[in-house]
């Protein structure tokens, strides 16, 4: 596996298991080992705020 990929895919797993633990498990109608890590950051920023705002 090239280095890029490798980290891609590290990356995707950390933030895949960060919105775990903040309960989110899909987004839309796609789990989110589906999503690219675009998506997936963005997720997860999303997700921040949204904590963020309620408490």
């Amino acid at each position: 596996m090239s280095q890029l990929r490798e980290a891609v895919f590290r990356r995707k797993e950390k933030l895949i298991k960060k919105l775990l633990e903040l309960g989110v498990y899909k987004k839309d109608e796609h789990h989110l080992y589906e999503l690219t890590l675009s998506e997936i950051e963005t997720e997860y920023h999303n997700e921040i705020k949204r904590k963020k705002s309620i408490g």
